[in-house]
Formats: structure tokens, C-alpha cells, sequence
């Protein structure tokens, strides 16, 4: 077990230089095998055939009608396809690539041997480099060292995945004498940079331009056939798709409830603006929250929750522009 763990949920601004998180709410579904890119390639958004144990990759994984299972990142480790996801959002997904992936010479399994820390802030790639001796980049995002895999994510801020045995990556980072904080922080920083949250209940809710994929090129339109691309590239080429994913904040008094859902104001009615994806609170009730609400919201468009009227949410800016399409 990592020391220095601690409880705490601190508001964005709050967060300190440099700090760890324990993904224990993530892990990868595994693709090996002879067939492994030629099978993956027919089932997911992405370019799987760019894969290398160099590059990262985001797709998703659809159903035949274009809904979305999964949104991943995809890495080359060891021979093997990663989808790096969490837990939540892998059942649906594993269930559906094992069930055409019998027809191919691959295999399709969870990675449950692996642990996933996150090392995140201003001397990540200092630390890193005193660590491991390499320090992945922009150019380079992924690098192998030993058995370790380490991921460079750009962005807001600066963050790195490694990916090893929970004995190993343990011993090596308690070196650091880090503040470590639960995986709910790691969330928080998702819905900042606006990358897609899924879970049992919204796995196969959305095609992926309503989760901003085709906007951190997390879709190919020039690959092959693959599943529910029909729907993808319609939504694409014929302007179908009306809603986008948005990051809201806001100050609550109150835990958020399960039921809760956002409103916007049409005049002096108020009527459903759109789905929480997902949510952080901090605490000192900085509320953080990921939606899927209609594309031609704006700055100018007043929200509030539900069930706490009282509060209103602020739209905030995403690191990604929207393709228009």
C-alpha cells in the first residue's frame, strides 16, 4: 500500500504541485493473439493499425447502432492491445468483444494483475525522470521501462499513467513521499479536461460525437468498416448530431443527490437541459460535473439544478474545440 494516502477531496484550485492518485477504479480490457489488430480494428472508432508500444490512442467501442460502450485509451503493452478504462464502463464492452472475437485468432480478457497510479503536476516529469531514468512526452507518449509503462496524457494539466505490478509501482513511488488521494480526484480531472466518463447505467446512451470524440481524435473516418460506423459518419457528414459534452461548475450547500439532473431556463420555465455523465464534489462543496446537453447551449444560457433550484451552474471552458459538423 502507498503512503502519505489521504481523504481528502480538494477543489481544483486547491490541488498541490504534485501529487499521486490510486486508480483503483480503472483497468483494461487485454487483446492478444495472432488476429489481435486485424479483430480490434473492425470493432472500434480508432486506428487501431497506428498502434505501436510508442503512441496513445482514444476511441470508443460501439454497438451496432452506434451507441457508445466504452471510451478508451488504447496502448501497445507487451505484446498486447490495452483499452484502458474504468471497471464501470468494461462489462458491457468485454462481453461484446468476446462474443465476435471466438470467430478470430485473439484473446480477450481483463486485466486484473495490473495496478494503475497516476502521477499529476508541475514536477511529475522531474520526479519521473529520477525514478525511471525516461520521461515520456508530447512526441513520445509512451515509454517502457523494465516492466513498468508510463503515459504521458497532455493537457490542462501535466499527467502520467504507469501501469505495473501493484508490488512494484508501490515500492517505487513511495520514494516520492507524495500526497496520494483517492481515484475520485483522477474524475475530477477527467471532466476538466473533458474526456468521456462511462459507466454501467450510460454504456450504450450515446454515439461518440455526443461525448466530444471526433474532438480529441478519438475517431477515424478514414479507417475501414467497423461497428455502428454507419451511424458515426451519418451523424458526421449529415450534421445529425444536436448535443455535445460540457464540464458545469458550482458551490452546494448539500451533497449532490443520485437523482439529481441539470435545468435551463426558457423564459420562466424550466425544463431539462441534458444527463450528468459524471461528478466531483470537493470538501468545501465545489461541485464539478461532466453532461451531455444540446450543442447550441452558450455562456449566456442560465442552468440550475433540479432539486436544489438555488443553485446555478456555470458553464467552463474545455481544452478541445468542437468540430462543427
Amino acid at each position: 500500500m502507498l503512503n502519505n494516502f489521504t481523504a481528502e477531496l480538494p477543489a481544483l484550485e486547491q490541488l498541490p504541485k504534485s501529487f499521486l492518485v490510486s486508480l483503483t477504479h480503472y483497468s483494461a480490457i487485454a487483446l492478444s493473439g495472432e488476429e489481435k489488430t486485424q479483430y480490434l480494428q473492425g470493432q472500434v472508432t480508432c486506428d487501431v493499425d497506428s498502434s505501436n508500444e510508442n503512441n496513445l490512442i482514444v476511441g470508443a467501442h460501439c454497438n451496432a447502432k452506434g451507441k457508445v460502450f466504452s471510451a478508451f485509451r488504447l496502448i501497445t503493452r507487451h505484446d498486447s492491445h490495452l483499452l484502458i478504462q474504468p471497471k464501470s464502463s468494461i462489462t458491457q464492452s468485454l462481453a461484446e468483444l468476446k462474443k465476435f472475437g471466438v470467430f478470430a485468432k485473439v484473446t480477450i480478457t481483463q486485466t486484473n494483475d495490473l495496478a494503475i497510479f497516476a502521477l499529476i503536476g508541475e514536477q511529475a516529469a522531474e520526479l519521473l525522470q529520477t525514478l525511471f531514468g525516461q520521461v515520456p512526452d508530447s512526441l513520445t507518449p509512451i515509454v517502457q521501462v523494465n516492466s513498468t509503462t508510463i503515459i504521458y496524457i497532455a493537457g490542462k494539466i501535466s499527467r502520467y499513467l504507469l501501469i505495473d505490478q501493484q508490488d512494484l509501482l508501490t515500492s517505487a513511488l513511495n520514494e516520492l513521499a507524495l500526497s496520494v488521494y483517492s481515484h475520485q480526484v483522477w474524475d475530477l480531472l477527467e471532466i476538466n479536461e473533458g474526456f468521456p466518463q462511462l459507466n454501467e447505467q450510460t454504456s450504450g446512451d450515446y454515439v461518440p460525437q455526443m461525448l466530444n470524440l471526433q474532438a480529441i481524435n478519438g475517431i477515424s473516418f478514414t479507417k475501414g468498416c467497423y461497428l455502428g460506423q454507419e451511424t458515426v459518419a451519418r451523424m458526421q457528414y449529415l450534421g445529425k448530431n444536436k448535443r455535445a459534452l460540457f464540464a458545469l461548475t458550482s458551490t452546494l450547500a448539500k451533497p449532490l443527490g443520485d437523482e439529481e439532473a441539470i435545468e435551463l431556463q426558457l423564459g420562466d420555465n424550466w425544463r431539462k437541459a441534458g444527463d450528468i455523465l459524471a461528478s466531483y464534489q470537493s470538501d468545501d462543496g465545489q461541485c464539478y460535473l461532466q453532461a451531455i446537453l444540446n450543442r447550441d447551449v452558450n455562456n449566456n444560457t442560465v442552468f440550475r439544478l433540479k432539486h436544489q433550484p438555488e443553485v446555478q451552474l456555470t458553464l467552463q471552458t474545455l481544452p478541445y474545440t468542437l468540430i462543427t459538423e
